[in-house]
């Protein structure tokens, strides 16, 4: 791998590139992670919209997640 240093493309060493390559996983890692969480949240509120909706057909009383998710 190469880096940039003072303007000048230079080599890196076999540490640098290690310690790179370790937070480009690090990185990828966390992204994956926000994904999974986004989806998790996602989820859950279609899921709470849609027992919003049948607590609303049926005169019952909602969560305030479910409350949340009604849009008037």
């Amino acid at each position: 791998m190469k880096k940039s240093v003072n303007g000048q493309t230079i080599e890196m060493s076999a540490e640098e590139t290690a310690a790179r390559e370790a937070d480009v996983i690090v990185q990828q890692e966390k992204d994956a992670a926000g994904t999974a969480n986004y989806e998790a949240i996602e989820a859950q509120k279609a899921t709470d919209k849609a027992s919003a909706k049948a607590k609303l057909i049926a005169g019952e009383a909602l969560t305030e997640a479910e409350a949340d998710t009604v849009v008037i």
